[in-house]
């Protein structure tokens, strides 16, 4: 059905049998489908060379199948480019097309419950991402916490925010201020900045959060492991409620190029941040993970704050925050 986007019989069998079955081995999947390990191994060099399978994310040795959505948009290009004078086969091959991703959509679990779309890991998280930026229109906002970005991230983001940027698509990310001292994420947000991006920070953010268009939001299931696994949410009172908090958040935080300001107290606001998390009695590691900072710099940190209060332990120097007026008195 697909050798006019260049997938011959075989390796497009091999393809939709690693969709049904993504954790199957090489002999399992040789077997499933009725080939020798060579000739499924020859199918798998095949669909390497289409960018229909690659490494699963943290696990290079295994190969999974890239999802049709993508996989037919790289077949489909590859052979606009090449084949511009056959438009009718190609016309074809989107049926084909179409109709295999028709087929991998009702493997899919139906969401649960109207508005949510759950996703599994980090490949389907990243996969659905590509397909729903391609369909942005208008504005793309962010909350990026975690601190300063690792490389594979930053990496993996810049296809996607260069299309947007591209098209004409508003963007807004808001980072972390500790990003602020990292200088590979300093760069990667002076380049959204030259692609017209805007980038700002705050102290801590509730967790990660992706707004498209105002109609989709996608969050992690887990702070804690957000490559476990997010939902997709399209229900109107949730949206509504979710781009309140961003433009809040928004209004609050500062431009990347733009000097972090002090209140009256003399407190940047993660300092300020940080003495209100050790005042709750979070640990070093909490106050950490909330400032996206190491536990080493959470640490010295909240040893700064208590030299500034004059306090021998967090208990008192919560008490003498309150008395010199950094911390609202409780009742």
């Amino acid at each position: 059905m697909l050798t006019a986007l260049g997938l011959d019989s075989v390796a497009e069998t091999v393809y939709r049998a690693m969709l049904r079955h993504p954790a199957t081995g090489v002999a399992g999947l040789a077997d499933s489908v009725g080939l020798s390990e060579e000739e499924a191994r020859d199918a798998l060099d095949t669909l390497s060379e289409l960018a229909l399978v690659r490494p699963a994310a943290g696990d290079a040795g295994r190969l999974r199948a890239v999802s049709p959505d993508i996989g037919m948009e790289i077949l489909m290009a590859r052979q606009q480019a090449q084949l511009a004078a056959h438009q009718q086969r190609l016309e074809a091959s989107r049926a084909a097309a179409a109709q295999l991703i028709s087929e991998y959509a009702e493997l899919r679990p139906a969401a649960s419950h109207p508005g949510v779309e759950q996703l599994v890991g980090l490949d389907q998280i990243r996969d659905r991402l590509a397909v729903l930026t391609r369909e942005v229109s208008e504005e793309f906002l962010a909350f990026a916490p975690g601190g300063p970005q690792t490389a594979e991230n930053m990496a993996a983001s810049r296809p996607l925010n260069q299309d947007l940027l591209g098209r004409g698509v508003r963007m807004r990310t808001i980072y972390l201020d500790s990003v602020r001292s990292n200088r590979p994420t300093v760069e990667h947000a002076d380049w959204l900045a030259r692609l017209g991006g805007q980038v700002r920070t705050v102290p801590s953010l509730p967790t990660r959060m992706i707004l498209m268009d105002r109609r989709i939001a996608m969050i992690p299931v887990s702070s804690d492991d957000t490559a476990a696994g997010a939902v997709l949410l399209t229900g109107q009172g949730t949206l509504t409620a979710l781009c309140a908090l961003f433009e809040a958040t928004w209004g609050a935080a500062q431009p990347l190029g733009q000097v972090v300001p002090v209140n009256p107290n003399g407190l940047t606001g993660q300092q300020a941040t940080a003495l209100r998390l050790l005042a709750e009695g979070h640990t070093d590691e909490a106050i950490a993970k909330r400032l996206g900072v190491s536990h080493r710099t959470a640490r010295r940190i909240a040893s700064e704050l208590m030299d500034r209060l004059n306090a021998r332990s967090r208990f008192e120097a919560g008490a003498r925050a309150v008395q010199q007026g950094w911390l609202p008195a409780r009742p």
